[in-house]
């Protein structure tokens, strides 16, 4: 239940600290004091949009704390838990604005997005706005309500889902039959382009290579033939450079004696003479290895011709064609992934018959709940001073099945029970919508987990003798749920056990709007001035003392 709410520059409340009790607490004050904005508080503390327009007057941030106490055991504890915000002591949310529109959201002290807030407030509260009414004309608001009486909102979420699946398991075989023939030639085309590219063996840099080899094998006899050369050039031959560079360096040698400076040349040449060794023994084991392989040439130089023709064929440069075989492979994939025809298929029906095997159980559900519901507030109608009014909620097959199952859901209504019930949004006028809307919140407020529940002038458009029976309703909601409403009527909140009372004042810093909670004297006057108008009378005062103490 909702422990304490504390408000700070919030619209025209500067700051206000309000502690509530279970049971039933009303909420009065005078047209424009503020009532509403309560709700309009604890709806930013439990997620709803923040607008910049909220904040103050002359102050830099609004703030909203709401403290509830929240068993683990209870959905919004186990939430609390699971997502690891639990405290150990209840539930507190926070929520502030500042002017530039910035808004951050707390959770027992951690920051979280504002979307988790939505999630918990489920759990936590539920609002009945003054214009709830008016959605009860939706044909989705008589589904949703129907699926909260009978307990079949996550039934309805299965089924949403498992409609989804199945339309686009259907989408995928209509897909497959009206481009089958394209598909089973692509899918053809690309295992043969597969089964080409594979069988090339090719990677990036093993084009490059063959390359190389190619060049290499063919050019053997020349490349033997310099290597040759060059040995007998430097080493081999009687005027070889090997003997020459001897020959300087012993000269220059004997000269180091006359002048040291020449030793660094002398150095320099020896050097020579070694890298010249090397040299040689490189060539000479590079003319013995080179072979002169006519079979092998020809097999590299076949290979390479394949390799180009599938290149001309698919328009690429040869080294282009690993890239290709990767796109054809995964192509492929994707269309061995749709399957068969024929698996399609079965797996469309298959995922009808869990559509149908669900919705159908909805529609029981929601049958036997659609009798019960009606006749509850049928009864809650009668001592609504709507007479012989039948209520009744129709469940009409649909043509063709869709996400929300295979029925239409929709609330009926007759001035009696000789006549014929017919659409609410055809029959129904604004005050009996409003008293209808508020016997189905009743009926469904009965079977709700929800532990506080708030009615922000739902009694609008009724008064006399109807207006007290709406406050026993709502005192009775008060016994299972912590109830809040905000009411213009005093017969509704003669019956609170809590009365809190709004009032505006004016000063040098602008309006100012309090709440403040009414012991017995004052809720008298509350009462009268309700009653009375501007002028209070004795009379009205006893009238109104009559109304509290009945």
């Amino acid at each position: 239940m909702l422990r304490a709410l504390s408000i700070r520059n919030f619209v025209i409340v500067e700051q206000l600290d309000l502690e509530f009790e279970s049971g039933f607490t009303v909420l009065t004050g005078e047209t424009g004091a503020g009532k509403s904005i309560l709700i309009e508080a604890l709806s930013l503390a439990l997620g709803a949009r923040a607008e910049p327009g909220i904040v103050r007057s002359g102050a830099e941030r609004a703030e909203v704390v709401a403290e509830f106490e929240v068993d683990p055991a209870d959905p919004a504890g186990q939430w609390l838990q699971e997502n690891e915000l639990w405290s150990g002591e209840g539930c507190v949310l926070r929520r502030t604005l500042d002017r530039a529109g910035k808004s951050r959201a707390f959770i027992n002290g951690s920051s979280v997005p504002v979307q988790q807030l939505k999630t918990l407030s489920e759990w936590l509260l539920d609002i009945h706005g003054q214009h709830a009414h008016q959605s009860l004309q939706k044909a989705a608001t008589q589904r949703a309500l129907l699926d909260a009486f009978a307990g079949t909102t996550a039934l309805a979420q299965s089924v949403r889902l498992a409609y989804g699946q199945w339309q686009s398991a259907r989408e995928r075989w209509e897909q497959w039959c009206s481009h089958a023939e394209a598909l089973l030639e692509e899918k053809a085309r690309l295992q043969d382009d597969v089964r080409e590219l594979q069988s090339l063996d090719l990677t990036p840099e093993s084009w490059q290579v063959l390359q190389a080899d190619q060049t290499r094998l063919a050019n053997s006899a020349s490349l033997q033939e310099g290597a040759r050369f060059a040995l007998e050039a430097l080493s081999e031959a009687e005027d070889a450079i090997r003997a020459r560079l001897d020959a300087v360096s012993a000269r220059l040698s004997d000269l180091v004696a006359f002048d040291p400076v020449l030793q660094s040349s002398v150095d320099l040449v020896a050097s020579a003479g070694i890298q010249l060794d090397e040299a040689v023994h490189e060539l000479r084991r590079y003319a013995m290895g080179i072979e002169f392989d006519d079979a092998g040439l020809h097999q590299l130089e076949s290979r390479m011709e394949n390799i180009l023709a599938v290149a001309r064929r698919h328009r690429l440069r040869p080294e282009q064609l690993p890239e290709r075989l990767a796109e054809a492979a995964a192509r492929l994939e994707t269309l061995q992934s749709l399957g068969s025809g024929e698996s399609l298929e079965q797996a469309m029906r298959a995922a009808q018959q869990v559509f149908e095997d669900q919705a159908q159980a909805l529609s029981q559900q929601r049958s036997q709940a659609a009798k019960q519901l009606g006749r509850t507030i049928t009864d809650t109608m009668a001592e609504l001073a709507m007479g012989k009014a039948v209520f009744e909620i129709a469940l009409t097959p649909l043509e063709r099945a869709n996400a929300s199952g295979l029925d239409e859901v929709e609330f009926r209504v007759a001035a009696h029970v000789s006549q014929t019930p017919e659409s609410l949004a055809r029959v129904a006028s604004g005050g009996e919508l409003s008293r209808i809307s508020l016997a189905i919140q009743a009926a469904l407020s009965a079977v709700s987990a929800v532990p506080t529940l708030i009615f922000d002038e739902v009694d609008t458009g009724i008064g006399g003798r109807v207006a007290e029976i709406v406050g026993r309703l709502l005192e009775s909601l008060g016994q299972r749920h912590q109830v809040l409403c905000v009411t213009h009527l005093p017969q509704v909140a003669a019956r609170g056990r809590q009365h809190l009372s709004v009032t505006k004042t004016e000063h040098a810093s602008g309006v100012n709007s309090t709440i403040r909670r009414l012991d017995e004297a004052a809720r008298v006057e509350e009462l009268a001035r309700m009653l009375g108008g501007v002028t209070i009378t004795p009379t009205t005062r006893r009238h109104a003392a009559e109304l509290l103490n009945h």
